[in-house]
């Protein structure tokens, strides 16, 4: 089952707590603090295959989960770090979240990223030893991992896109020129995913085409099978537009796929475009002259015009010269635009040292990325614990700013909106 268009539950693991332990051994007098310290949580990586074609696998496993790391163990043991989970899926992937920024797009064979980073591990007690504190009792623990819920998306990526209404033969050029085997018959909608052949141009220069199933008028807002597979246009380098030269009225043709791909949310009206009237065979000169005339009247100054037969053979050699070279032309012009560099914007960034207080009904509420962080570590309930966020609070000047706006004893300071645990001043 082909399927390109999934929702993904994404979760990198958790680290392990850091252990509170004391050294107890047999003739060992005052062993000390000896609690290891966590391992880290494993990531989610998502790693491009060829091997892959479809995100079938997708629609039974949904939850991507990287396993946790290990807790410290005694005599200063580390806790063992959780595997990074690596996932495989197809070239041409794009994953997105749910308020549709791009996390990850993955184009290349075997290219990797990490998407969801694992939750460091907490530091036992034996890691708290210094000079004026020689027996710790605190230990951290494990931060979270990384949580997506987000989506994957296929788009193919092929050097040449088909496109065209239902039955203007998009399929049967493609099973003609390459060694793909699409299903075709007389009636519309035959194609109902989208099929990819390679071409051999010369004994150095092959194509890949991808077969677009047939778009109809209102495509882009979802009628018809359109709407599921215009994404895969939108890596295309050129687009091959099939005009059945038998349509009633030809201009009106090329007409409605243009409007769908202007209307599209990706506007895929300015890609470049070779256009194409099919099935010519049973057409003297004079009458496909006339049909070519027809469509001039429509078609962009610049953009080819070209008629073939895919059943006789008449003007396929010409069509694929056009086609390598208008390839050829948008990928020289697409390195050309890659190799110009963008000065990088410097802009003032807020600092992880940052922090702000809000008053709320039952005390402050504390907010800050470092602040938050050390909150995720602190085991609340446990008062060595609890002590040592006060001593962070301290040194960074919270406690100090808490004062000065009035925070009095047993009221009490939440850190994090939501709050991630709660203390009393």
């Amino acid at each position: 089952m082909f399927v390109d268009r999934v929702n993904v539950n994404i979760r990198a693991g958790a680290g392990g707590d850091g252990l509170v332990n004391f050294r107890h051994e047999k003739f060992v007098d005052k062993g000390g603090p000896d609690g290891g310290d966590g391992g880290d949580g494993g990531n989610v990586v998502l790693q491009a295959s060829r091997n892959q074609n479809t995100l079938a696998a997708f629609r039974y496993q949904k939850l991507l989960q990287a396993k946790n790391g290990e807790a410290g163990g005694q005599r200063k043991k580390h806790g063992k770090r959780g595997p990074d989970l690596i996932v495989d899926v197809p070239i041409g992937t794009v994953l997105t979240d749910e308020q549709g920024n791009i996390l990850a797009d993955l184009t290349q064979d075997g290219q990797t990223q990490i998407i969801a980073e694992g939750g460091s591990g907490g530091f036992g007690n034996a890691h708290f030893t210094s000079s004026v504190r020689q027996a710790p009792r605190v230990a951290e623990n494990g931060e979270p991992g990384d949580a997506i819920d987000g989506m994957f998306e296929l788009k193919m990526i092929a050097d040449v896109g088909i496109i065209g209404l239902p039955n203007a033969g998009k399929s049967t050029l493609l099973s003609v020129i390459s060694n793909a085997k699409p299903e075709i018959a007389d009636y519309p909608f035959t194609t109902l995913r989208p099929n990819l052949g390679v071409v051999d141009i010369d004994k150095t220069q092959s194509l890949l085409f991808a077969d677009i199933p047939g778009l109809i008028e209102g495509a882009s807002q979802g009628k018809g099978l359109g709407d599921e597979f215009l994404r895969h246009t939108e890596r295309t380098s050129v687009l091959l537009h099939l005009i059945d030269i038998y349509t009633e009225d030809i201009k009106s043709a090329y007409k409605t796929i243009i409007k769908e791909l202007a209307e599209y949310k990706v506007d895929l009206s300015s890609r470049p475009e070779i256009v194409a009237l099919t099935k010519i065979e049973g057409l003297d000169k004079k009458q496909l002259d006339s049909k070519l005339k027809q469509l001039a009247k429509v078609v962009p100054k610049n953009t080819p015009v070209l008629a073939f037969s895919s059943s006789s053979g008449a003007g396929l050699k010409e069509l694929l010269r056009t086609i390598d070279k208008q390839v050829r032309k948008n990928k020289a012009k697409i390195e050309k635009q890659a190799e110009k560099t963008e000065l990088p914007v410097i802009g003032i960034r807020p600092s992880e040292d940052d922090w702000q207080i809000q008053p709320n009904d039952k005390g402050f509420v504390v907010t800050g990325q470092r602040i938050e962080r050390f909150a995720r570590r602190t085991n609340f309930g446990d008062d060595h614990s609890e002590e040592r966020l006060r001593d962070i609070l301290k040194k960074m000047g919270i406690t100090r700013q808490l004062e000065r706006q009035g925070i009095k004893p047993g009221q009490e300071i939440a850190i994090g909106s939501p709050a991630l645990g709660r203390i009393e001043y």
